[in-house]
């Protein structure tokens, strides 16, 4: 071989290579609407699990109620609308907190007349089992 075989194969060798394709860029998602998707799925309940958001719920129906919030949300629907669809849809068991009207009204107002009435029973009780004519401890006979 000669030396300028040699000096041929070394340049070849020497060629940059084809470039590499870039990769394709990721396009950022709508943060906001991500978000406003995130509160309004948090609300939902899950038909299928017990207790859970749709936002939390792994079934393949809460996935999908999901998909359902955010395609709702990016087509100018307001959240109340989106959460009105669902109440339609599924009835007002699907909102995790119902709304503080009408019959609804008692689940906010129930405990706070409970704790009411049983702070009545206990000072009432307390009142009746105490007699006043009795010394306390320490007090002189």
């Amino acid at each position: 071989m000669s030396m300028w075989t040699v000096l041929a194969l070394v340049a070849a060798l020497q060629q940059p290579r084809a470039p590499v394709p870039a990769p394709a860029p990721i396009i950022a998602r709508d943060s906001t609407l991500d978000r406003v998707a995130r509160e309004v799925s948090s609300g939902l309940r899950c038909p299928v699990c017990q207790g859970l958001s749709i936002q939390d719920s792994p079934a393949d129906l809460a996935v999908e109620m999901k998909h359902l919030v955010r395609e709702q949300l990016a087509q100018g629907r307001t959240p109340d609308q989106v959460r009105a669809y669902f109440i339609e849809k599924y009835g007002e068991w699907v909102l995790l907190e119902p709304e503080p009207q009408g019959f609804n009204l008692l689940v906010y107002a129930l405990p706070l007349l409970l704790l009411t009435a049983g702070g009545y029973v206990v000072v009432r009780f307390v009142r009746r089992h105490v007699d006043p004519g009795v010394p306390s401890a320490g007090q002189g006979r």
